[in-house]
């Protein structure tokens, strides 16, 4: 959607693994019970679609035949879309086309027709006002929506270390980064799937959620030093003064990855939200 981000599709690939483990099937049954009575074809935005790992995950998922449309703000990481092999879930393939705009520029009638509106990872990097006009944009379409993975700041590794304060202040500043102003929009951040449940419920919708953490081990080695270094480096952005303590908590938990010791529970939660 917006042009923000700054995720390759290399960092989608190592992350997806971790992706689909964690997102929640729950709310992918409940989705897929509502769309049982839609008339074919299905209709399904994907919001800052990416490489299509929602699409990829969720569409077998669900009822078809399927057409997607993809929207995204940024043309390269599109780019790498791959849904040859995708199919609804009778083993129908799926039909997408790709929209590159950015999520200010989205038509309040966007989703009319729609069957539902689907998003990963999206949530926590977009402003209160995007979130309310998707919202709105949602609720105009009567189009049920189902958001995954978005982050809510909740970081937990093993071994425990002597040095917790260190953590607890790299987590705090990590937090703070998320919710730090871009060009002047300030980013939901941790504070994401609150917002935007309330937004929907302020609209007279549904709402349930569920934990979708991911949980790193001794397999997840490559995903554990990549997301390690991408905490730390945001933490000290943010906060410069942690740099000598984030440097040496760095080394130490990167030698405990390389051991396969370090386990790493990142937590994210999915929120599914539907005309009440």
């Amino acid at each position: 959607m917006t042009s923000i981000s700054t995720a390759t599709a290399g960092w989608l690939a190592l992350r997806a693994p971790a992706d689909d483990a964690a997102r929640s099937p729950e709310l992918a049954h409940e989705l897929a019970r509502m769309l049982a009575a839609v008339s074919a074809p299905v209709v399904l935005h994907d919001l800052g679609a990416g490489t299509g790992s929602m699409t990829r995950w969720l569409a077998p998922r669900l009822p078809g035949p399927q057409q997607w449309v993809l929207r995204d703000g940024d043309a390269e990481i599109v780019e790498h879309l791959d849904l040859s092999a995708v199919a609804d879930a009778a083993g129908r393939p799926v039909d997408a086309h790709v929209v590159v705009e950015d999520l200010a520029e989205l038509p309040s009638e966007t989703f009319r027709g729609a069957a539902a509106v689907t998003a990963s990872a999206l949530l926590d990097v977009i402003t209160r006002a995007e979130a309310a006009h998707v919202v709105a944009a949602c609720v105009a379409a009567g189009a049920p929506a189902l958001f995954s993975l978005t982050v809510t700041g909740a970081v937990r590794l093993r071994p425990s270390e002597a040095h917790d304060a260190v953590e607890r202040a790299l987590g705090a500043a990590f937090d703070d980064h998320q919710r730090r102003d871009v060009d002047g929009r300030r980013m939901l951040g941790p504070d994401a799937v609150a917002v935007t449940a309330g937004l929907f419920a302020d609209a007279g919708w549904n709402v349930r959620r569920a934990a979708t953490p991911w949980r790193l081990k001794r397999r997840d080695g490559p995903l554990v030093a990549e997301w390690l270094d991408g905490w730390v480096a945001a933490a000290v952005e943010w906060r410069p003064e942690l740099a000598e303590d984030a440097a040496a908590y760095r080394r130490r938990r990167q030698a405990q990855a390389a051991a396969g010791r370090l386990r790493v529970t990142v937590s994210h939660e999915d929120l599914l939200a539907w005309p009440g």
